[in-house]
């Protein structure tokens, strides 16, 4: 991080201390052109691409997916099972790369755990090589619960063995302008997750993937703000959706949050991540979101590390196209498990 970098971060962490100075900095981010952002994300999502690159592109998606299940009938049997795709999306074919990690409830991260524990994931701490244990936590998918809760469901889940939390903000708070108390969420959050100094002091530290429910928000604007927000606090990702409501990912939502990512990259050296999640189901809209990250933040983000699907159904149909580069032909749907 360059000297004038490092000033720059520092500037922006005090933001946090005063609800004036934050309200003023979020209300002075430029506001987003909405006709400029949908027809730059629906221009992009035109660009084709073929053979090798394709293949390319679909390994590097898979890569990349959150396989997840959080439905209230999730069973350990079935998180066992997600875990073990995960692993091995394509039992039949080796070359077959893995997912990016597995996303289940608190209670669920056990039975996940003991799955994933031979990945390369060491127990409790994070590990590129392997596939990574998600959990979504904060009283997921509303929010709408005491901080006390918030952060014990949090823990719990770090304790369980999760590397990655996936909070959601209080869209409440948030509309109603009280940015001051997301930003205190957030940061307690974070530290909930081990904080940045985890690994220095022999703790497990988990990411943290702040979720903006951006269906939720309203404007394009509000989506800047709250992206802003949650990196300003500390979030390591920004996510679209929980999936549990009507409007979930969006191309322009997405554009909007990337572009975030990158000023605030140029800003303050800090390197952020984004995960789009909800209603991406075929290859063909992931490679889409592929063509955005690369056009709009550059190749820096085209990496599992930093880029994301919050996804389930999308994985069967990655394997599928996969299946037809490789051999020529379409597996049948019912050729893959059913997530």
């Amino acid at each position: 991080m360059t000297a004038t970098a490092t000033s720059a971060h520092s500037e922006l962490t005090e933001l946090g201390r005063s609800e004036t100075a934050l309200r003023t900095f979020l209300h002075g981010l430029p506001g987003v052109d909405q006709v400029g952002a949908e027809q730059r994300a629906a221009q992009l999502g035109t660009r084709s691409i073929k053979t090798t690159a394709k293949a390319q592109a679909i390994d590097l998606a898979i890569r990349m997916v959150d396989l997840t299940t959080l439905e209230g009938a999730d069973t350990p049997g079935k998180v066992r099972a997600l875990a073990a795709k995960a692993l091995r999306p394509d039992p039949a074919d080796p070359s077959c790369p893995h997912v990016g990690a597995v996303c289940v409830y608190p209670s669920m991260v056990p039975y996940a755990a003991e799955v994933l524990r031979g990945s390369g994931r060491p127990s409790g701490g994070a590990a590129p090589a392997g596939v990574h244990l998600a959990s979504v936590a904060t009283a997921f998918p509303s929010g709408q619960a005491p901080l006390e809760v918030k952060l014990a469901d949090t823990r719990a889940a770090v304790e369980a063995g999760a590397d990655e939390i996936d909070m959601v903000i209080n869209r409440g708070a948030f509309l109603a302008g009280r940015y001051r108390e997301v930003y205190d969420e957030i940061v307690a959050i974070k530290e909930a997750c081990g904080g940045d100094d985890a690994g220095r002091q022999g703790r497990p530290r988990a990411h943290l993937k702040v979720i903006l429910e951006t269906g939720e928000l309203g404007t394009y604007d509000n989506v800047r703000r709250a992206s802003w927000l949650a990196m300003l606090a500390g979030g390591d990702f920004i996510k679209t959706s929980t999936g549990k409501v009507p409007v979930a990912a969006t191309l322009p939502v997405t554009l909007v949050m990337l572009e975030a990512v990158r000023d605030f990259r140029a800003a303050t050296g800090r390197q952020v991540g984004v995960k789009p999640a909800g209603g991406i189901k075929t290859t063909k809209d992931a490679i889409k979101y592929l063509v955005m990250v690369n056009e709009t933040v550059g190749p820096d983000w085209l990496d599992p590390d930093w880029f994301r699907f919050g996804a389930s159904s999308l994985l069967n149909d990655l394997l599928m196209q996969r299946t037809k580069l490789t051999t020529g032909v379409y597996a049948g749907p019912d050729y893959f498990t059913l997530d």
